[in-house]
Formats: structure tokens, sequence, C-alpha cells
């Protein structure tokens, strides 16, 4: 694919390295003449000095040829012009990197439509729900791009022994809102299909309307699981959004910051978290607040040493399990052996995430789910696709494939069998991997 990147720093300069190694033709833009130099020289690229802001500058690297284009500048508004203007000048695909939580915040105003850009991400949004997910469960299915918070996806486990059980799925009388995503049983994960029968010990994978997942959550899980004590040293943007994840009723938040300024924001825009204006590299702050006792000790002040000492020390005095955000890769081989139970490096996020953005046709996106052959596509709906020819119950998707949601315009929903998507609908689509070449077909346009 040739791929437009607009920012050679720190982030620009690896995520070109990266599509690099993967065989794609690359062109980097960036203000400064060393960084072109240096890249010129070093990678396999096309590197252009000039402002990523300027028409004439993307025209010069050739954007109206490109499939994707990267705006990964430090600075968010420019990120946002250059990818709008990339779009509007004949790319495929683009993509804005921000760093502000209000460029992503719907309740204000709608960067992304209003731009008209693809996708916005966030490189600490991203690593804050890579750490989420490893608190509750490394299976769940990653929906904050494509709901934008419109839909709930709950994975617990099945702990009620109900009459809904051993029977199969199509005899059950769930919500039309809600759709049984995925089970998982002795360490295997797959599609819920029509037939599949539920057995207490599940892990099971619920989505939709909020309010109509908790009530059909009731139905197989036995109270209120174990509230988890989770602490999180910084308050910077990835423990912000991770405390944000985790801020609701299964997880007590304890979030320590040193500095003050930051501690008001963080109490103003958290719900149920305690902030403490603390600094959580000293071994008294941690045992005043009795980390010892918490299940998950996670670090994210910025800094990978101050991540690894914060963990250990929280190591020995007694946490369960101690997460930290470790970037430098040669640090990769040995936090396992320091103690950190799960270290998370913020450029696999974003490689996972980039990766996935690199499809064709009407796959728009697509994340492999750990450990499973499982995919989460996210497909556009072409004019005169089959798909759109008849309802999803007529079209006969193979065994394995589910329509979990529909986006159109705004507005998410469940889709039931009776529905007949239309051209310009975008989909999230669960699919074996022996299926995905089908499911794209099925999208496709015919003509």
């Amino acid at each position: 694919m040739r791929i437009l990147t607009l920012g050679a720093g720190t982030v620009g300069t690896w995520i070109a390295d990266l599509l690099c190694r993967y065989r794609h033709d690359v062109t980097v833009v960036d203000t400064d003449a060393d960084n072109v130099r240096r890249l010129n020289d070093d990678l396999d690229v096309k590197a252009i000095q000039g402002s990523a802001s300027q028409s004439s500058v993307l025209f010069q690297a050739g954007v109206m040829g490109c499939d994707i284009c990267l705006a990964v500048t430090g600075i968010d508004e420019v990120n946002m012009v250059a990818a709008s203007m990339a779009k509007a000048m004949g790319v495929q695909r683009s993509v804005a990197r921000v760093y502000a939580p209000v460029f992503r915040d719907l309740s204000t105003f709608d960067y992304q439509r209003h731009f008209g850009i693809d996708r916005l991400l966030s490189l600490e949004h991203l690593t804050a729900m890579e750490l989420a997910r490893a608190i509750r469960n490394p299976e769940s299915i990653t929906l904050e791009h494509f709901a934008r918070g419109q839909l709930e996806v709950a994975e617990f486990e099945v702990t009620r022994d109900s009459s809904s059980l051993g029977k199969p799925l199509k005899q059950l009388a769930l919500s039309p809102g809600v759709r049984l995503g995925t089970l998982k049983r002795n360490k295997k994960t797959w599609i819920a299909s029509a037939n599949d029968q539920i057995q207490l010990g599940d892990w099971v994978s619920l989505m939709g309307k909020p309010d109509e997942v908790e009530e059909v959550k009731k139905t197989f899980a036995q109270g209120a699981p174990k509230r988890q004590f989770v602490v999180i040293a910084g308050g910077g943007e990835t423990g912000y959004h991770l405390a944000r994840a985790l801020d609701g009723g299964q997880h007590r938040v304890l979030l320590l910051e040193s500095d003050p300024e930051r501690c008001d924001y963080l109490a103003s825009h958290l719900t149920r978290a305690t902030v403490l204006c603390a600094d959580a590299t000293r071994k008294m702050t941690l045992e005043e607040e009795r980390v010892g006792g918490c299940d998950y000790f996670v670090a994210c002040t910025g800094h990978d040493e101050n991540n690894i000492m914060a963990g250990l020390e929280a190591k020995e005095l007694g946490a369960k399990q101690i997460m930290a955000i470790v970037g430098r890769p040669d640090y990769a081989g040995i936090v396992s052996r320091l103690g950190i139970d799960i270290a998370v490096s913020e450029r696999d996020a974003m490689a996972r995430q980039i990766l996935g953005l690199l499809t064709a046709g009407p796959v728009l996106s697509q994340l492999q789910l750990p450990d499973s052959d499982v995919y989460v596509l996210e497909l556009e709906v072409a004019a005169h696709s089959p798909v759109t020819q008849s309802s999803l119950a007529q079209l006969n998707l193979p065994e394995g494939v589910l329509v979990a949601a529909v986006l159109q315009e705004d507005f998410v929903r469940v889709p039931s069998a009776g529905d007949c998507l239309q051209a310009g609908n975008t989909a999230l689509v669960l699919a074996p991997q022996k299926q995905l070449d089908h499911v794209a077909a099925v999208f496709n346009s015919s003509n």
C-alpha cells in the first residue's frame, strides 16, 4: 500500500520504520530538515521537508495516489487539519493522532465528523484500553472506536444455575437489543452460534444498550462480582483514561498524582475514583495508602524507570498483580524477571491499531482477539452489495459469522435477523479467520 506519514518525530519515525518492515511504500513529511535527512539515510522511505498543513506540500508528497494518510505530528490541530485536507485531496483513508481528550469527547463537539477524518487515534487512550482489558478480561472485544460510547460490551463468567443453561441459544428469549458475541470454555474462544449452549463456568460477552445488557447479565451471573481494588500510579492522560474505563461499580480506583493542578482536573472529571495528591514513586506513600492490599497496581507515570521501580515497591508490599507501561524495547526482556506481571508498550498498542487499518475493499479495520482465530471487522456496506439485497437471515452467512452492530449516520444499533443493511452503513462483524474473504465479498459491491 502507498502510505503518507505526516510527522517524523519519535512516533512518526517509528511508524515509518514499522511500515517499511511490512513492505509498504512510505512517504514522510516533516518540517525539520535534520529529521528528513536522517529518514532518507536510515530508512527505505521518501522523506520531504515541509508543513503537513499546506496543500502544496501534500500535493508534492503524492497524497492523491495514497491509500492512507497518518497524521502523527506533535500538534493535535495540525494533525486534524492535515488529515482533513488529505481526505479532501483524494486519499482513501485518513487518520489523525490526538492527545487532548476534548477532541474525542462527543458531548462537546464531533471533531472527527466535522473534519471528515476516518479515525482519531490517541496513543494514551489505546494504551489505557490495553491495560483496562487486561484487568477486566484479556479476551474482551474492543468497540471503543466503532460504538463511540453508545454500546456496552460486558464479559463475565456464568455463575448462576438457571433454566437458560443447556439450551440452544436460539431457544433463549434474549432482548432484541442485546447480542451474545463470544463464548470461552477451557481457554478456547469462539463466536456464539444459534445451536451453542451456555454452561456454568463459561465466559460470555454481551453487546447492546447498557441497561438491557445489565438486565440480561442477571440471568447468567449470580450476585455482584468481587469489587477489585486498583491503584493507578500517575494521573497523566493514560492514567486518566484508565481510571475512566474502570470508573464503575466493579472496581475501587485510587489514582495517585503528584501535581496539585492535575489532581484538581482529575477529581472534577472522574465520578467514583479517589484522587490523591501524592508521589507514587515513594515507598512511604505506597505504605500509607495500603497498596499492598490492592488487586492491581498499574504504573503509568510517564517514565519507564519510575514505572518499574514503583511496580517493584508495590510487589514487595504485597500487591497481587503488577502492571506497568514500559516503552523501551531493550527493557522488554527483563521486566518479567523483575516481577512485573504485565508490561504494556504504547508502541505495540499503536502498531496493532495501525496495522489493523491497512485494509482494502469494504474492510475499514480488523483486529484479532487474543489467543483465538476470531477477528473483529469494521466494514462499510457498498452499494449493490449482497448484504443490501436481502435480510441478514436470508443472507445465509457462514457458520460462526456474526453481525454484531450497525452504525447508520450517528446511531448505533444491534441488528435483528430481519434487518437489511443499507449502502453507507458501517457494520461490526465477528468472523473466524477462514471466513474473512467470504465476509468481505458479501459487503463489497457486486457490480
